[in-house]
């Protein structure tokens, strides 16, 4: 047989004109040579991606939901164990979205790190955690992010109605009760900053009554939770970072239908060696801090869903 392709025996072997997976062209080689990036480096990062709070419903309504919490650094939400830490190029532009509260009946936004997304908490609806709800039923949290809301209850002849709790974080949101709003679920509670901070409670379940007294609201999850009402007023806001479910708005047959709390908006925390940097667009608002080898970012709000992070 002849002899082709510097010495291989057999059938000749034509030569390909396609670009192998993983191979780089020289400008790029030349492009990471200038930027430090090559050889090809990673970094493995800690994090915790909390999304935004949905709104309470009006009108003895439901608390709203806490947003998603997902977590490389202790416990995520739903009863999840911690994920895998986030392994990310460096020199690489990454997106970054801190999600805000919903209003009332609202959906919270999502908050988005690189490939992990938290789901907005439900505003009456499903989300990350689910809304309380006016009405038989339960609206749903997402796997692994949060729980379940609660449900309401009438009492006949009293003319009472109570609505269910948010869901939290932690827990499942509180069934309403016999003039009793229905508490939200608890959050998780979080290291990654170096205190233990809980976050992503569920709203408390707004009440009506005859008389427009009486009866107790539903209390707000731990974790940033708004407090449900009686009134014809606005229910409490989920506390701002937290993730909170706004608190379900109130009835009353002499004020009217009262207005849902506002949702608290998300956080986006980053945890990594102080060996290495993190660089952010202009849009987006945060702290940092450096402690015991490590350098932790606090990404507070981001103006637009196209800001980034990347990692030096």
């Amino acid at each position: 047989m002849k002899r082709h392709n510097g010495g291989i025996v057999g059938k000749y072997n034509t030569t390909s004109t396609s670009t192998a997976t993983g191979r780089f062209t020289l400008p790029e080689i030349q492009e990471a040579l200038l930027n430090g990036t090559y050889p090809l480096q990673t970094l493995d990062v800690d994090f915790l991606v909390l999304a935004g709070g949905g709104g309470g419903t009006n009108t003895a309504g439901g608390g709203g939901g806490a947003g998603g919490y997902r977590t490389s650094a202790g416990t995520s939400g739903g009863g999840a164990s911690a994920e895998s830490q986030a392994t990310l190029n460096l020199g690489t532009a990454y997106t970054i979205t801190v999600g805000g509260g919903g209003a009332n009946n609202t959906q919270g936004s999502d908050s988005v790190l690189a490939t992990i997304t938290s789901v907005g908490g439900g505003g009456a609806s499903n989300g990350g955690s689910g809304a309380g709800k006016r009405g038989t039923g339960a609206y749903t949290g997402t796997a692994n992010q949060g729980y379940n809301g609660g449900t309401s209850v009438y009492t006949t002849g009293t003319g009472v109605a109570s609505a269910g709790g948010g869901g939290g974080a932690s827990e499942v949101g509180f069934n309403g009760a016999s003039g009793v709003g229905g508490n939200g679920g608890d959050g998780v509670a979080s290291t990654i900053t170096g205190s233990s901070v809980v976050r992503g409670g569920g709203g408390g379940g707004g009440i009506y009554t005859n008389a427009g007294t009486g009866g107790t609201v539903g209390l707000g999850g731990a974790g940033g939770g708004g407090d449900g009402d009686r009134t014809s007023g606005t229910a409490q806001a989920g506390t701002v970072n937290s993730g909170g479910g706004g608190g379900g708005g109130g009835l009353t047959n002499t004020g009217g239908a009262g207005t849902g709390g506002a949702g608290g908006s998300g956080v986006v925390i980053i945890k990594i060696p102080d060996s290495k940097s993190a660089s952010f667009s202009g849009g987006v608002t945060q702290t940092s801090s450096t402690s015991g080898g490590y350098t932790v970012y606090t990404v507070t709000a981001t103006s637009t869903t196209s800001e980034t992070v990347t990692f030096s």
